[in-house]
Formats: C-alpha cells, structure tokens, sequence
C-alpha cells in the first residue's frame, strides 16, 4: 500500500495527506484475508493523516480506531518504507488509498509511475481508491500507452469535487484527467460505493467505496493465482 507524503495542498497552509479510512478498511482486508502487507509513502517515515478523517477514539469508522489500537499498524504508518525502496519482486499486489494529498505528490513521482508500470507489466494486481488513482496517471501498459488508456476506470468525480468545494483547490480534476487519457470513466451518485474490476485494474470512486474495492482487488488476486 503506497501512501501521500504531501501534508498541505500544494503551497498552501491548507492540511491534508492520506484519508485514514481509506488505509484502515483495505488494509484489515487484505491482513483478515491472510495477506502480508507493508506500508510505503512517496517519501518514507510517517505519512500524513488528512486531519479531518480521524476524530477521538470510538468516533471513528470501526476499522480506524482499529488501525490506532494495532501496534503493528500504527508503527508500519509512522515508519512507511520510500517509493524507491519497494522491492516490487516481493509483491502481488499494489493498493493506492487517496486522500487530497495524493493529487499533489503521486502524479509528480517518476519513480512511482515505474514502480506501477513494472508491476503492471509483470502480471501484479494495481488498485486504487477515491483520489488514489491519481497516481496511476502517468503509468503506462507494456505498449507505452497510458495504464488506464481503453480500460474501465473510476475515481472521485468532478461533481464530487465540487461538492468538497476543492475543486479550485486541486491541480487537477482526477475524473477529467482520467477521461483525457482515453480511461473508460465510470461512477455511481456523488458518495455512493461504486468499484470497477477490469481484469487486474482495480479502482474505486470515493471513501464509501474502499472496502468493495479492496474486496475486489482480492479477487483479482485470487483469479492471479
């Protein structure tokens, strides 16, 4: 799971990083179905929490304040391994949670953008949810063309953008981007679950979707093996 280093929007003092949720319910997931799971960040150690997803404990969605009473977990947070440390040969799978941090720093990493394109090329799962697959916009499939390029896609949608009033906010709109780079865009209603499955492209819409997209990036594992 590779997580935002980005703790503000862009130049601003506005805060964000990664949307807690977003990495909680995935990860217990992928850790109750038996998987091993490490936690990566664009730049290594602790990755940001968007403040305004965790609250006091026992506020929270169950898998959050799940995530904050595992030692295992939280340390794995406070100490995520950099994007050009992963060794990807150790991997079947590669599962980018969003929160607005991604936006910033996701699209700017080469070295993410070779990491995803590499386990793409190798036959490996690639998913993401809500403003995760803002990283996948400059992986590429084994033609050169843009990973999502005639694929169904989704993401958070512009209208949902508007609705967060971050739509001037961010340096892109994700759904509009995904459109220009010939991604067969998808979505449900504004906060609606809604996940895609295209064979091993897995992608989910916003936070109510994390939990069916990790469902279905399991899945795509299962029809790997």
């Amino acid at each position: 799971m590779i997580l935002t280093s980005a703790s503000t929007m862009g130049d601003s003092d506005n805060a964000t990083g990664l949307w807690f949720e977003e990495l909680a319910t995935p990860y217990f997931a992928f850790i109750d179905a038996g998987a091993s799971v490490s936690l990566a960040s664009i730049s290594g150690g602790a990755a940001p929490i968007d403040p305004r997803s965790v609250k006091a404990r026992g506020e929270n969605e169950a898998s959050v304040d799940r995530f904050l009473s595992d030692e295992t977990a939280s340390g794995a947070l406070n100490d995520t391994i950099p994007v050009t440390a992963i060794d990807t040969a150790r991997y079947d799978a590669v599962f980018l949670p969003g929160g607005h941090g991604t936006m910033w720093d996701l699209p700017e990493s080469a070295e993410l953008a070779s990491l995803l394109s590499k386990m793409w090329a190798d036959g490996k799962a690639v998913a993401a949810v809500c403003h995760g697959p803002a990283g996948l916009v400059n992986a590429r499939d084994k033609t050169g063309e843009p990973l999502v390029s005639g694929r169904r896609v989704t993401g958070f949608s512009d209208s949902e953008e508007r609705a967060a009033g971050l739509d001037k906010e961010v340096p892109f709109l994700l759904e509009t981007r995904l459109r220009e780079l010939g991604g067969l865009y998808e979505c449900a209603a504004d906060f609606q679950p809604f996940a895609i499955a295209d064979g091993r492209l897995v992608t989910g819409q916003n936070p109510a979707s994390s939990a069916l997209t990790a469902k279905l990036t399991l899945e795509a594992l299962a029809d790997r093996a």
